[in-house]
């Protein structure tokens, strides 16, 4: 248990040092000199330099980078990011986005193989493998939140005095939550290798959309691919959490626009560091599948035409095919070093309520 925390920085590490690997790849495909990869941020620990380019093990373990010459200032050098063709520049700058689908795919390709744990209807019966109903969601001040129920939880049996019921169905549970609201109910919940009782009374007049108990309720069953299928499953995992998260996005911001809640919660390296522990005791699947989907966050995230991300990189290279010219190095410098400072303002203030939330 005490290894969880290490396991969790590492990862998060790991998936920044390979976003870095994407620009580093890409860079050395097109024939770009690259200067130095470096893991972790200055000073130097350890460096060996292998041709032209210098591999460094640095002291700050905070992520990765990429030094190619041409990148941030022009350099009169064939080889230099400067002097490529505007199309190998906007491939280099979104190699750490594609490398961060990539990484997904991978992840999830595993998942399916090991054998991934994925939402069923409830009138399916047939081909199941250990079928359950799981928590997916719980609303805030709710008697699920009371009872200290949490998302992955699964509902194994309700008991109500002496009579017990077991629990295969979304339908099931919702009918007998409904038959005896108001009455305190005991559920068996399974969390990982835990099986423990929560005693919790159903709201008879609960808020719209949420239900007596607070909770998303979603059947699962345990589906396993063959490798070579296992793959493919993974890719389309990929795409469709992608375009889920997406539209995700464009919900939370009509919500805005029509002045309701936007539905969304930012989260920094604190909370994602503490919900990826959650998913690391559950058990390797469910840690694996949470990474892969941070991994399309981070994607989608740094493919936003924001300065200082990739996406904004790609802005510039953008603007520069539609000008025929690119913009001023000075001015670009100066909004992106604008944006970095808002992005860690940013980070800072998530991270403080994130810490805030863990008391």
């Amino acid at each position: 248990m005490f290894l969880i925390p290490f396991v969790v920085f590492f990862s998060l590490i790991g998936l920044m040092v390979l976003h870095e690997f994407g620009h580093f790849v890409l860079a050395k495909i097109f024939n770009v000199k690259v200067e130095e990869f470096g893991i972790g941020y200055p000073p130097r620990i350890f460096g060996k330099k292998f041709g032209q380019t210098l591999y460094s093990l640095n002291l700050l373990p905070f992520g990765a980078f990429v030094k190619i010459p041409g990148e941030i200032e022009k350099v009169e050098d064939s080889r230099s990011f400067s002097q490529q063709p505007l199309r190998k520049r906007v491939l280099i700058a979104l190699g750490g986005v594609l490398s961060f689908w990539l990484i997904s795919a991978m992840l999830f390709s595993i998942v399916f193989n090991l054998g991934a744990r994925m939402a069923i209807e409830d009138n399916q019966n047939s081909g199941l493998i250990d079928p359950a109903v799981q928590i997916n969601a719980i609303a805030a001040g709710s008697p699920a939140q009371i009872a200290n129920l949490e998302p992955g939880d699964t509902v194994k049996e309700l008991k109500i005095g002496n009579v017990k019921f077991k629990i295969e169905k979304v339908e099931e549970l919702k009918n007998l939550i409904e038959q005896y609201k108001g009455r305190e109910v005991t559920l068996t919940i399974e969390r990982g290798k835990q099986v423990f009782e929560v005693s919790l009374i159903p709201r008879v007049l609960p808020p719209e959309d949420e239900g007596p108990m607070g909770v998303g309720l979603v059947r699962t069953a345990i589906k396993k691919y063959p490798w070579y299928q296992a793959i493919f499953q993974g890719i389309l995992a990929t795409g469709d959490l992608t375009l889920a998260i997406i539209q995700g996005y464009f919900q939370a911001i009509s919500n805005l626009v029509r002045g309701l809640p936007s539905g969304v919660q930012m989260m920094g390296p604190v909370g994602i560091s503490r919900l990826l522990a959650q998913a690391s005791r559950l058990g390797l699947s469910y840690f694996l599948n949470f990474l892969g989907l941070i991994s399309i966050y981070l994607a989608l995230f740094n493919a936003l035409p924001i300065p200082a991300t990739d996406g904004g990189k790609t802005l510039f290279l953008g603007i520069e095919a539609v000008r025929k010219k690119p913009i001023a190095q000075e001015t670009e410098q100066k909004i992106t070093a604008a944006f970095f400072t808002v992005l860690i303002l940013l980070a800072i203030w998530v991270t403080i309520k994130d810490i805030e939330g863990l008391f």
